[in-house]
């Protein structure tokens, strides 16, 4: 989560920065319109250069109100995501002392939940495959799962709201 913050600050930066250069870039042109005008009059020419010194004005305005918004969706989306990851934490403990884990069950099962297969988890634990697969076999039987699949599916289950998943299949049905 800190590397996605860090990203979108940086991504924000260099945003800031061209806006910068487009502002820089809009004053002068704005400074050199106001002088020609103000010695030669307003001819074709001019009104040509008025109009593209406004677009260019309008277009940093506009790009800044943008920037800001996709920073504020970024910071919001990182908000829900330390929520969503903070309640799936309390989940998997409270389905785990539910189903009374022993300590190496719930280590294997969390490897599981994150989608590590049989060889991954045994290398991790640096424990046989054999003894991954009966803790697996364990903690599917206590979970009332068959399968790794089920495992996760029973956490995506309970974190996805029903009333919007209905909704959706209604208006797919």
């Amino acid at each position: 989560m800190q590397r996605a913050a860090r990203s979108l600050e940086h991504k924000a930066l260099i945003l800031t920065l061209v806006l910068g250069c487009q502002a820089l870039a809009a004053t002068f042109f704005a400074i050199d319109v106001a002088g020609d005008i103000a010695e030669a009059g307003l001819g074709w020419h001019l009104s040509i250069e008025l109009g593209a010194t406004l677009a260019l004005v309008g277009g940093v305005v506009l790009g800044a109100f943008h920037v800001r918004s996709l920073i504020e969706r970024g910071r919001q989306d990182q908000a829900l995501i330390a929520a969503a990851r903070g309640a799936m934490g309390a989940l998997i403990r409270a389905r785990f002392a539910e189903w009374r884990l022993t300590t190496a069950e719930a280590d294997v099962a969390i490897f599981a939940i994150k989608g590590l297969d049989v060889a991954e988890i045994a290398a991790l634990r640096g424990s046989a495959q054999g003894t991954v697969r009966a803790q697996l076999t364990r903690i599917y039987a206590k979970a009332g799962t068959a399968s790794h699949t089920g495992l996760i599916a029973l956490f995506m289950d309970e974190l996805i709201d029903p009333a919007s998943t209905l909704a959706e299949q209604g208006e797919h049905g």
